[in-house]
């Protein structure tokens, strides 16, 4: 059996939603579920970071990256993958499909939750599209 994805969400994710991910009790929405996420916005260290060295970790850690920052973690993943390194899972997300409201972040941790809970393969997948399970 292979072991749960984990994803890390990148700082271009609404502010909101990262919050819904953060619980000292361990009790947020997709937590809650039994998910492993973390949002990069939890730890100091790594806000300092560049997307270069997010995604090296990410990939270093066998973790997907969910991002909405395709201009510029698209062109970075394609480099990685040219030098041979290890590539880090991009999930992939846009306002245009999920709508940044501060007021109703669901819509995203539904779609968010049930890719996770699909079992989408693990890296050496490396690029995927969030899609909204409704449709």
């Amino acid at each position: 059996m292979s072991a749960p994805l984990s994803i890390r969400f990148d700082e271009s994710l609404p502010a909101r939603l990262r919050r819904r991910t953060q619980s000292r009790a361990g009790s947020s929405a997709l937590r809650g579920l039994g998910h492993d996420v973390a949002a990069i916005a939890e730890q100091p260290a790594l806000r300092a970071m560049t997307d270069e060295d997010v995604l090296a970790r990410a990939a270093a850690r066998g973790q997907w990256l969910l991002t909405g920052n395709v201009k510029d973690f698209q062109p970075i993943l394609q480099q990685a993958r040219q030098a041979g390194a290890p590539a880090a899972g991009l999930l992939f997300t846009s306002s245009r499909a999920f709508p940044r409201s501060r007021k109703n972040p669901g819509p995203l941790i539904g779609a968010i939750h049930a890719w996770l809970a699909a079992g989408t393969a693990p890296p050496p997948l490396v690029e995927d599209w969030l899609a909204d399970p409704g449709t």
